[in-house]
């Protein structure tokens, strides 16, 4: 079905013509190119919806990564920021479901509704779940170590010593968009790594 060009933007037609090269040639200046058109407005949405700076930047990361993952999907039936911004929206809601769970789990109510604090135990685990996140500690460990050098100093930074961007940026002495985009990345080549070996099983 040919598409009717008079339906869209000049931009919309643009992001369609780098989707093309992106997917029919595999061209990563083409994903670049969308990420960068796109980032800043997923990331104020994103940030508007969970008022955290890190999360917001995290899951604008994500919101590419899923949207790029899914491409092939992609139907030129509406813009692909409409689609881009569906994904971004979704996962967040999720996230902040997920978070609203953990959160009302620490919480109670009486039989009038009223809120009541509950008695928490300590953040100890029992063994046999103590045991289930070892074993997942060592395994993304293990993918981890499969990375390139830097993208494993990069990881180890974010996710295991829970640095900000700016953090790493200022250590590194890199500029912060290098940093985004490096993670970004080093988050792909993980879960290229992750689907692999699930493919095994």
């Amino acid at each position: 079905m040919e598409l009717d060009k008079s339906r869209f933007s000049k931009r919309a037609l643009s992001d369609f013509a780098l989707i093309d090269k992106a997917l029919l040639e595999n061209n990563q200046q083409a994903y670049a190119t969308l990420m960068d058109q796109y980032r800043k407005p997923v990331y104020h949405m994103i940030l508007k919806m969970v008022r955290n700076v890190d999360d917001a930047e995290d899951l604008t990361i994500e919101s590419f990564a899923k949207a790029f993952r899914n491409l092939h999907k992609f139907r030129k039936n509406f813009t692909f920021s409409t689609w881009l911004f569906r994904i971004a929206t979704n996962n967040t809601i999720d996230f902040l479901r997920k978070r609203r769970i953990e959160m009302l789990s620490l919480q109670g109510s009486n039989k009038e509704g009223e809120p009541i604090q509950l008695e928490v135990e300590g953040d100890e685990l029992d063994p046999h779940e103590l045991a289930i996140k070892e074993q997942k500690a060592d395994l993304i460990r293990m993918f981890v170590t499969k990375l390139p050098p830097r993208y494993q100093r990069l990881v180890k930074l974010r996710y295991f010593k829970e640095r900000s961007y700016q953090e790493i940026a200022e250590e590194l002495d890199a500029p912060l968009g290098t940093i985004k985009a490096q993670l970004y990345r080093a988050r792909e080549l993980l879960y290229d790594l992750v689907k692999e070996k699930k493919n095994h099983f």
